[in-house]
């Protein structure tokens, strides 16, 4: 079972604490998502760049206080990404959304209608700077790349190191990747579903199946290629089909 011993840098400074390079960067990654088509015309684009960059830096940055974050592969890996990739394409628009289902209950308790939420703009930066082709390609590379190396990196380290692992025990360092915790577990599915409200029952199940490869493998590795091998899998169905809101 890999050794997640503490490596952290002494002084009073809150950037030593343990939680900072395992929770910032998925915050500020989410911060600045949020600002994603608000800031101007075609902000989503050049705001993802920026974060993929940045926040992918931060981690390399950080990769020695980060011992858990180290690449790591194994046939359950693959299984498992591909399983996700397809429950994920073959559930899409099946099942409400949060925001749906959070309509529905205010209809049932106020008796007035919802309107329906206006159609998220679909991310298609090939048709956005279709008079700039380099730059749409260059915006949807970085955006594959991202979604394949930095976000499960990201993800994997707060949500199956960190946050699974703090629900055990605050003192979250000493609890070695494979303890199995049912409470924990399920919890930390179920945020991770939440946080995905358009497809947040494919998100449980994504959780759950990641989780589960840290406790087998005893490593974060294997849940991070995982993790790659899904977003790969669904960026090329979008860029293959047309399906754009795969993207």
């Amino acid at each position: 079972m890999e050794s997640t011993a503490p490596r952290e840098p002494s002084g009073p400074s809150w950037l030593a604490l343990p939680e900072v390079p395992r929770a910032l960067p998925f915050l500020l990654f989410l911060l600045v998502g949020s600002l994603a088509g608000k800031a101007f015309v075609g902000s989503e684009y050049w705001l993802y760049a920026a974060k993929t960059v940045g926040i992918g830096g931060l981690l390399w940055v950080w990769r020695r206080r980060l011992p858990e974050m180290r690449w790591a592969w194994s046939l359950e890996a693959i299984g498992v990404g591909v399983l996700i990739a397809v429950l994920w394409l073959s559930l899409a628009g099946r099942i409400p959304s949060l925001e749906d289902l959070w309509n529905l209950v205010r209809n049932l308790v106020t008796g007035k209608e919802v309107p329906p939420p206006k159609p998220a703009e679909v991310w298609n930066p090939l048709e956005f700077f279709k008079d700039q082709p380099v730059i749409g390609y260059a915006l949807l590379s970085v955006r594959v790349l991202g979604r394949s190396l930095v976000v499960p990196a990201l993800e994997e380290v707060f949500y199956r190191s960190f946050v699974y692992r703090y629900l055990i025990s605050p003192n979250f360092l000493g609890i070695p990747l494979g303890t199995r915790n049912t409470k924990a577990w399920l919890a930390t599915a179920l945020l991770f579903g939440l946080s995905h409200p358009e497809n947040w029952v494919p998100g449980i199940l994504c959780g759950l199946a990641y989780q589960w490869l840290v406790i087998r493998r005893g490593r974060l590795g294997d849940a991070m290629f995982a993790h790659a091998v899904t977003n790969l899998l669904i960026s090329g169905y979008a860029i293959g089909t047309g399906r754009w809101e795969f993207s």
